[in-house]
């Protein structure tokens, strides 16, 4: 088992510190909102690299999604 130096990432001590507050209910769901959006895109953008770099289409998906790759397990 690994064992970590801190219990937190460099993004949750910084998040700390910055609202070392109480958030009403609103601001909360707002900031929730914004960290969704942020990583949203991050992943969007990874996406968009993979389908361009494997020159990937809609039949490639569409192959994908009706290929089973499954390994078959013993019971």
């Amino acid at each position: 088992m690994e064992i970590l130096k801190t219990p937190f990432t460099n993004l949750q001590l910084e998040l700390l510190k910055v609202f070392s507050h109480d958030l009403s209910e609103t601001e909360l769901k707002e900031i929730k909102a914004m960290l969704l959006e942020y990583f949203s895109k991050k992943a969007i953008l990874e996406a968009d690299k993979v389908w361009d770099e494997k020159k990937w289409n809609e039949e490639k998906i569409a192959s994908i999604l009706s290929d089973s790759e499954r390994t078959p397990y013993g019971k």
